[in-house]
């Protein structure tokens, strides 16, 4: 006997999006689905949860034949608040005082 609900095509596309979906733009072209919905799947698979051990810019997905670039996926989410920019520039060096005790004795305007 089995059971219906295990069954891939009566799996809930919000508990089981791997099921459903192949890529992150596979959930960002989903009419079905509204802006929280694939907010929320995207945001499961960026999770640490599934980063692959030797690999963390990779994430694994149970139930998905190859492991997605956590790149794209942070890439789509961009495209969902509606910001399809290049991504961000990574960090660079901190500013700092080369005599950080200098600030303290810095003269306010006025003074």
């Amino acid at each position: 006997m089995t059971n219906a609900n295990t069954n891939a095509g009566n799996l809930h596309h919000l508990f089981h999006p791997a099921a459903h979906y192949a890529s992150p733009d596979d959930v960002l072209s989903d009419a079905a689905l509204s802006a929280s919905e694939k907010r929320i799947i995207l945001s499961s698979w960026a999770s640490d949860m599934f980063a692959v051990e030797s690999c963390p810019a990779l994430r694994e997905i149970p139930g998905m034949e190859r492991p997605i670039r956590l790149a794209d996926i942070l890439a789509a989410l961009r495209k969902l608040d509606g910001d399809d920019d290049d991504p961000p520039r990574g960090g660079g060096v901190p500013m700092r005082l080369r005599r950080p005790w200098a600030a303290a004795f810095r003269r306010l305007p006025g003074c």
